[in-house]
């Protein structure tokens, strides 16, 4: 009778922990910083340490425009070349997608870092109307180094990795485009106390080594 009791008791709180996973909201930092800052080397690295999945809106973008049939492709592709911002609706719905799938097949996988997004007021507005109440943003991390730094290396990422926009004229064009529009919603996230700024101008160690700092403070 008693073990019946306990077996009854252990499933409504097994029930009850599946529930509280199921309506969980995802847990959302976003990576900023300028092409090349180092984003997606500091991403890989914290996922290796930390309970985040990293989602690039850049890479998400950039799969879509390859998928075979995506009905988005050739108009990503012409906004990619010229170094423009892709329409948020499409950009937002490729986030939610890969969090809902990440976390359908993991409960515990509830953390994530979405790199490269917000870019403009139209992205930030367009994840308040649409995500802020399906995701908590728990700050910014911001990638801070110069704009020659941030050009170098992505001349030398081009040079292996087949990127059509790892190229100067294309860089130009993102570069302008990071500081006109970018710019201006990390420093609204400042404004608020929200923004964790790493000199990302440094070797990956060091700068990892001041990300490992932050996360660990920030819980």
């Amino acid at each position: 009778m008693l073990f019946r009791i306990l077996g009854t008791l252990s499933k409504k709180v097994s029930d009850a922990v599946y529930r509280a996973a199921l309506a969980m909201k995802p847990q959302v930092v976003f990576v900023l910083g300028g092409p090349g800052a180092g984003k997606g080397t500091q991403c890989s690295k914290i996922v290796e340490s930390y309970s985040y999945t990293h989602l690039s809106a850049g890479d998400l973008l950039r799969a879509e425009r390859g998928r075979e049939g995506s009905e988005f492709g050739q108009l990503i592709d012409s906004y990619i070349k010229e170094g423009k911002i892709v329409p948020v609706e499409i950009t937002i719905n490729l986030l939610r997608k890969a969090m809902e799938e990440t976390m359908k097949l993991d409960k515990e996988k509830f953390r994530f870092l979405i790199d490269g997004f917000p870019r403009n007021q139209d992205n930030l507005e367009g994840w308040n109307a649409l995500m802020r109440d399906e995701a908590d943003l728990r700050f910014i991390l911001f990638f801070d180094c110069s704009n020659q730094v941030c050009i170098d290396r992505c001349l030398e990422r081009g040079k292996s990795s087949g990127r059509v926009d790892d190229n100067r004229e294309s860089l130009q064009k993102r570069i302008q485009t990071y500081l006109q529009s970018t710019r201006p919603i990390i420093e609204l996230y400042q404004k608020k106390g929200k923004v964790r700024t790493v000199d990302a101008s440094r070797d990956v160690d060091e700068v990892f080594a001041d990300v490992k700092s932050l996360l660990d403070k920030e819980g």
